[in-house]
């Protein structure tokens, strides 16, 4: 499996997402989250956005690094870093915590992640479900597909040392769920993810990250112990 091939793709397809204004209907408003039909698989797209008051640099860096993520992500039980390709390109295993107070049980994902800089100090994290040898499903979890999703870090326009975060996720949660159940807890849990970055990235300060090029990544990237 051609996991670079794969991983531009994404980033690419994240991209277009960002870029594409149409067709989004607002369904909660304390952050932004819009959805519309995913053209993928039968469900939405959703679209986040918001204003984190942090440089791009630093909260890109903070949400492609595995190391805190359970510490800060409530949604999570467990994210771990399985396979290093290269140092802007990793393969993922996250088990989710159950929501929707219970009604959506855990699941497991394995996703190649991918980090990718572009001009005017933009950056976009990729995610997508591949698979891996040596971790096929188990019976301990139901396992879900990301289609191409990710976030995108760009400077405010008003306050360049802020930034705008816009986080996609269109999330097949497998199993037996009824749309209905998916389609009203999303919302919500989404919203949560977001003031958890918040949250996360107090607790969590980042130093001034060096300067970069938009095509390497310095910052190490460690393995959750």
């Amino acid at each position: 499996m051609d996991y670079k091939a794969i991983a531009q793709q994404s980033a690419e397809q994240v991209l277009a997402y960002n870029q594409d204004l149409s067709g989004w209907k607002v369904v909660k408003t304390s952050v932004t989250v819009s959805s519309k039909a995913s053209k993928l698989f039968q469900g939405n797209l959703y679209r986040i956005e918001g204003v984190i008051p942090e440089l791009p640099a630093h909260l890109s860096d903070f949400l492609y690094k595995s190391e805190h993520r359970v510490s800060w992500d409530k949604s999570l039980k467990a994210f771990n870093m399985i396979h290093k390709i290269d140092s802007d390109t990793l393969i993922c295993h996250t088990i989710t915590q159950s929501f929707a107070m219970g009604s959506i049980s855990p699941r497991d994902f394995i996703d190649l992640v991918h980090i990718k800089h572009q001009d005017g100090n933009m950056d976009i994290i990729s995610t997508r479900s591949v698979e891996f040898p040596g971790y096929p499903p188990t019976s301990h979890y139901i396992r879900g597909y990301n289609h191409p999703s990710g976030y995108v870090c760009s400077p405010l326009k008003e306050n360049p040392a802020y930034s705008k975060l816009v986080v996609f996720v269109q999330t097949e949660m497998k199993g037996k769920l009824l749309a209905s159940v998916i389609e009203k807890s999303m919302p919500s849990n989404l919203v949560s993810f977001f003031l958890n970055v918040k949250d996360g990235l107090k607790i969590h300060k980042a130093p001034i990250p060096a300067l970069r090029s938009h095509h390497s990544m310095h910052s190490a990237v460690h393995k959750k112990k």
